[in-house]
Order: structure tokens, then C-alpha cells, then sequence
């Protein structure tokens, strides 16, 4: 059986949870013998069964929509030969669409994020926001099967797209791989730490993800003026959806310090070791999102024994164990895609509590951590997710077969 993944996210172009997926998910796929070929934006890693697709110089001052509709009709002819095409967020989702339909294969869709879930996308698309969902639901509607990567996200999918047939969707978690992500309490680990200007003496929260309203930025900052002052930030944040979320986020660092230390700001993407680093030295790791499908930095969290607070939504439930590995804050959102809480300042509060009560008991935190390392571990494997993968392409290879 050969499978094309196509994807816009590929080794060295990773900037989210979709990219790393797609990373380890074909990483495991060849090493259990199948023969997977890469399809991706860009110039990908070099290596044997990857071929990378650039914008198209016609298209250079297009909408950004319309450049990755280029990219996707360039790839559709490489997709020939394939049994099943794979294809993962609504970047490669049309490709995937039109190389099913051209080459006669099932086409799997694997949904990370979906667009009618992120109506604040339209800021940093504008009228591109309208054909990536059209993009999205007709790929969706059209898939042989629809891989969902929590429950929650299962429930979001039908909800958003009630003309799919349940039983075309799947749920197969991501996953985490616990020998790359797990705790360093080295020396050099320690001065990666103080070299980004941690004290690794005193408590830290740490957050690692991009700037956009479904990660909760600004709820976070809001909620840290109610943490204890000698409580430290590290905020690895960076790639701004827009420049007006770029200001507020600024606007709420440059308050935060005004009132108290320990308030690190890493707007780079860091290299995994020094992720790792921050990640060993923190007393808890923060995920405040709106929206999460299912939250892989929570499972690198875990992996590197950092207990986490996140928000009660989405896929996340089914990752943090709320008195086990982590601290789950309810939230009560607004029935409108958007995942803003009906109240923002009972949020904050909560949020606060959870932050404050898991660097208030070092030892309980800990506890906490070495309970998630473990849950990661045991569940959370990229060999089994790869199977559970390919049960899926079974599926759809039987059923296409059958038609």
C-alpha cells in the first residue's frame, strides 16, 4: 500500500501542532513498512519520499487563499500511482479533494483545527477566509473517511458538518514521542534556563504556542496580575496571527511588567532541547486556549513532567487529568464558534486560582507532573496511533473496493 500525505507543515517548516503530527505520524508509518510519500508547501526536509511544492510566482501577490489553491492544483499530478491520499488542515485539503477525484482513490481528511470553530481567522484572511471554509467543507463532505484527533473534535466535526455520515469519522489521538520530550535536570539545561533569563529558583509558569485568540493569550496575561508576584512568566510566544492581536499582547506584557519581575518573553521558535529545558525547570505548564482540538504542547508538557492547567474545553479533557496530571480551569463559552467565555472575568479568575494554587504547592506539582509523564507514555505512543491509522486506510481501501 502506498499513502501520499499532503500537508502545508513539513520538517524544517513547523510552526504548530498539525506540523509536528504530520512529522511523527510519517516517521511511524515508514518504519511500519509503509511505503509513505510527502507532499508538502515549500521546501521540505530533503530526504527519499518527500517532495516539496513552492508558491507560484503568478500568484505572488494574491490572496493568501488563493497562493495555497496553487500550491494544491501543482500537487495534485504527483498524488498519481498513490492508494489512499491523506491530507492534513484545509491547506492541503483540496489537493487531497481533487487527487481523490482525479486518481479514483479514497481521500482521508485529518481534521486538526476547523474553520467554522476559528471565525476570527477572517481577520488575518479577510475574503480568504470564505474559500478556505468553502475549501474545508467540501473536502470534509467529500472524504472517504475523517480522522479527528480527540472525541471533542469528533463532536465538533459532526456539528459543523451534519451532512457527514458519523461512521466515516474516526478518532485517533495525537501523540507524542516521550524519548525526544522528556525532563532535563542537567546543568546545561539549567543554563539554557538562566540564559533566557529564568531563575530556576524561584516558581515558573511556562506557555509555548503561537499568538492567536484561540490560544487565550490575552486571558492568561490578565489572569497572571492575580498570581502571586514571585511567581515567573515564560512566555514562548510568537508568529502573531494579526498586528492587532501582535498590540494587544504587547500592550498586556508591557502592564504585567510594570507591576512585577520574572516576566520572560521568548517571541522566537525555539530549537526542541531548549523547549525542553524551560519545560524540565517549570513548576506548571499553562495552556489557556478557547479552542484546542487536542493541544500537543500539553502532551510535550506532561512528557518533560510539567503539570498543566488548561482550559476545560475541546479535546483537552482527554489529555489532562484534572487532580491528576494538571489543574482543569471550567470555562462557559459563547455558543458562536468564537470559544469566548460567556463571562472573561470569571475565566481570568479561574484561571488565576489554578495558576496560583499549582506554584503555591511545589511538591504537589511535581506529583502532578510525574503522573502526566507517565499518562504520555502509556497512551499517548506514536506506534499505536500509526496503527490506529492504519486500520483507518483499511477501512476506506475496503470500502472502495466494495462501492
Amino acid at each position: 500500500m502506498r499513502v501520499d500525505i499532503l500537508t502545508k507543515e513539513y520538517p524544517p517548516n513547523i510552526y504548530g501542532g498539525a506540523g509536528v503530527h504530520v512529522a511523527e505520524l510519517v516517521k511511524a508509518l515508514r518504519s511500519s513498512g509503509i511505503d509513505t510519500q510527502v507532499r508538502a508547501f515549500g521546501k521540505p526536509i530533503d530526504e527519499p519520499g518527500t517532495q516539496g511544492f513552492p508558491d507560484l510566482p503568478e500568484l505572488a501577490d494574491a490572496n493568501g487563499a488563493l497562493k495555497t489553491l496553487g500550491v494544491d492544483l501543482t500537487m495534485v499530478p504527483a498524488v498519481a500511482g498513490a492508494d489512499v491520499v491523506h491530507s492534513h488542515t484545509w491547506y492541503a485539503n483540496f489537493a487531497g479533494h481533487l487527487a481523490s477525484m482525479l486518481h479514483g482513490i479514497p481521500h482521508v481528511v485529518s481534521a486538526h483545527s476547523l474553520e467554522p470553530m476559528r471565525p476570527w481567522k477572517a481577520e488575518q484572511l479577510g475574503g480568504g477566509y470564505a474559500i478556505s471554509s468553502f475549501i474545508e467543507r467540501t473536502a470534509y463532505e467529500g472524504a472517504a473517511a475523517v480522522i479527528a484527533v480527540s472525541e471533542g473534535m469528533r463532536r465538533d466535526v459532526l456539528a459543523s458538518y451534519p451532512q457527514l455520515d458519523p461512521a466515516k469519522v474516526h478518532v485517533v489521538h495525537n501523540g507524542i514521542d516521550a524519548q525526544a520530550w522528556a525532563p532535563d535536570h542537567s546543568d546545561a539545561a539549567l543554563e539554557i534556563a538562566r540564559r533566557h533569563g529564568v531563575d530556576p529558583e524561584r516558581p515558573s509558569i511556562v506557555f509555548v504556542g503561537r499568538i492567536t485568540r484561540q490560544k487565550g493569550v490575552p486571558f492568561l496575561l490578565r489572569a497572571m496580575r492575580q498570581v502571586p508576584a514571585n511567581v515567573q512568566l515564560v512566555f514562548c510566544a510568537g508568529a502573531p496571527d494579526t498586528p492587532e492581536i501582535l498590540a494587544e499582547v504587547e500592550g498586556l506584557i508591557d502592564q504585567l511588567r510594570a507591576e512585577r519581575d520574572g516576566v520572560v518573553w521568548i517571541p522566537d521558535m525555539l530549537p526542541r532541547e531548549e523547549v525542553v529545558a524551560l519545560l524540565s525547570q517549570a513548576t506548571t505548564f499553562v495552556c489557556p486556549s478557547v479552542y484546542e482540538p487536542l493541544g500537543i504542547v500539553n502532551l510535550e508538557a506532561m512528557a518533560c513532567e510539567a503539570a498543566v492547567v488548561a482550559t476545560a474545553t475541546g479535546g483537552i479533557p482527554e489529555v489532562v487529568v484534572d487532580g491528576e496530571t494538571g489543574w482543569l480551569v471550567p470555562i462557559e463559552q459563547v455558543n458562536d464558534g468564537t470559544g469566548t467565555p460567556v463571562d472573561p472575568d470569571t475565566f481570568v479568575a479561574d484561571l488565576a486560582r489554578a495558576l496560583t494554587e499549582a506554584t503555591s504547592d511545589v511538591e504537589e506539582a511535581r506529583r502532578r507532573g510525574r503522573a502526566g509523564r507517565q499518562r504520555a507514555v502509556e497512551h499517548f505512543g506514536w506506534d499505536a496511533i500509526a496503527e490506529r491509522t492504519q486500520q483507518v486506510y483499511a477501512t476506506v481501501l475496503e470500502g472502495s473496493r466494495t462501492a
